[in-house]
């Protein structure tokens, strides 16, 4: 039977109506077409409505996918700022849509909620929602920040005996413990397996590993060790990744004055830094400090300070650094000009952009997936989605592959100049290309579903790009 086309709902009444028909049709619908429903009573402002739905959804059989847990958070998110209190229901609908969305901090964060206020118990259903390896992690993380740390790496081996993988916030809290406990040898060799098991470090976990960098150098220099200046760089590094720039600038004071002198990685990885964190004035002071002690910056040097003076509408700037770039007979390289595209596009020279990208292949340059992109975004910016559209099938003629970057930048072009046909067409061509929306498009089409009608065959297209 062919399905019925999806009704636009504009009130409440008209909304409950539906959901009651499409409840009585058998078979049942997919979540998929209840989906929009939802999303529509969101943007009238019914949260605790959609709700109250969704449970009758769940009565029914019929299961939420990614897309309808983050409505109901969405609604759980207003109802709280409104002032409503939740239940334990409540907290058990967002744990499992936490979960379904690999955001397992998250669903911890809210088991660790109900356990801290006495009125909200977690449940049977709670537990039954977790995950062994969630239940092991929330353990292991206390017995750690107690500093039982013989108690949780023993733990830690009954997790893997009994068969249950580790993730990446195991070896974190482990290695968090044990950098705590001073038992380095132990953090280094935790996070090789993790590698080893392909479980790659993650921001937090990459926190902890510099604070304890720090410790050990700071131990090294306290028994009198030599310190290179690539120990130097690498924990300088580690500090303008994490955008504590005063303390990496210390260290490079602290460096210069026992007699270990910058290279270029040194000053290329603070004039980054600076550059990143808006800090122009002193990537510019670093820069010619780095040129008064005799250190030459190399093209990467200028690509840096030229990026960042482009990021931070320094036009008048960058166009003098490239000059300067000229003048010292420095090849640009493709990424020296992909910077000058992007900056010409910043800047709304979008012609110009356009003639530098043309003049790249008499250069003896070939295009990546990057210098296209750029453009391409140059011009959805500027509104101009079909001559975006006509790169991308000329990346794809000159045999570079597009990625998830390359669609959703055209996508969101489309969407915002109401093309919705033609967003459609290329959501199409993204998802048979086995790539996804990313948050901003995700956003996008979710305000999309709830202003135009949608052909209902698209629906499950749409839900497999988000």
């Amino acid at each position: 039977m062919t399905p019925k086309p999806f009704v636009k709902v504009t009130n409440l009444e008209d909304a409950l109506n539906v959901f009651d028909e499409m409840l009585q049709r058998r078979p049942l619908p997919s979540v998929v077409r209840f989906n929009p429903i939802l999303g529509q009573l969101v943007r009238l402002k019914h949260y605790s409505t959609v709700i109250s739905l969704n449970n009758q959804l769940g009565v029914s059989g019929i299961r939420p996918n990614g897309y309808t847990l983050n409505i109901i958070i969405n609604c759980y998110c207003h109802l709280n700022q409104m002032g409503f209190e939740p239940d334990v229901t409540t907290f058990n609908t967002l744990i499992n849509g936490f979960l379904l969305e690999d955001r397992e901090a998250d669903a911890v964060g809210i088991l660790n909620k109900m356990m801290e206020r006495g009125n909200w118990k977690p449940t049977v259903v709670t537990f039954g929602i977790l995950p062994n390896v969630v239940i092991y992690n929330n353990i292991i993380d206390s017995l750690c920040k107690d500093t039982l740390i013989v108690d949780a790496l023993k733990l830690f081996s009954e997790l893997t005996s009994k068969g249950i993988a580790p993730n990446v916030i195991t070896y974190t809290c482990l290695i968090h413990g044990v950098c705590k406990f001073g038992e380095w040898k132990e953090s280094i060799r935790l996070l090789k397996e993790m590698v080893s098991k392909g479980i790659f470090p993650d921001v937090q976990t990459f926190n902890v590993l510099i604070d304890t960098a720090k410790k050990v150098f700071e131990l090294m220099l306290s028994k009198g060790s030599v310190i290179d200046v690539r120990s130097y760089n690498i924990l300088i590094n580690g500090y303008c990744k994490h955008k504590i720039i005063d303390d990496a600038l210390m260290l490079f004071w602290e460096m210069s004055h026992r007699g270990v002198f910058p290279d270029t990685v040194t000053y290329n990885t603070l004039i980054d830094g600076f550059c990143k964190m808006g800090r122009i004035q002193d990537a510019e002071t670093l820069f010619s400090q780095m040129q008064a002690c005799g250190q030459l910056p190399d093209v990467q040097t200028y690509n840096i300070l030229l990026h960042g003076l482009f990021e931070n509408q320094q036009f008048p700037k960058a166009v003098q650094l490239l000059s300067e770039m000229e003048g010292k007979k420095l090849n640009f390289d493709i990424i020296t000009y992909g910077i000058l595209i992007e900056g010409l596009c910043k800047d709304g020279k979008v012609e110009n952009a356009w003639e530098v990208f043309r003049s790249l292949s008499s250069k003896g340059f070939q295009h990546n997936a990057r210098t296209y992109n750029i453009m391409i975004s140059g011009f959805c910016n500027t509104g101009l989605t079909s001559e975006a559209e006509n790169l991308l099938r000329e990346m794809k003629e000159e045999g570079c592959s597009p990625n998830g970057c390359t669609y959703n930048t055209i996508i969101r072009g489309f969407i915002r100049n109401s093309e919705t046909s033609r967003a459609m067409r290329l959501i199409q061509e993204m998802v048979e290309g086995g790539l996804s929306a990313d948050a901003s498009t995700t956003e996008l089409i979710v305000n999309l579903l709830s202003k135009v009608d949608v052909d209902p065959a698209l629906l499950p297209l749409i839900e497999r790009a988000l």
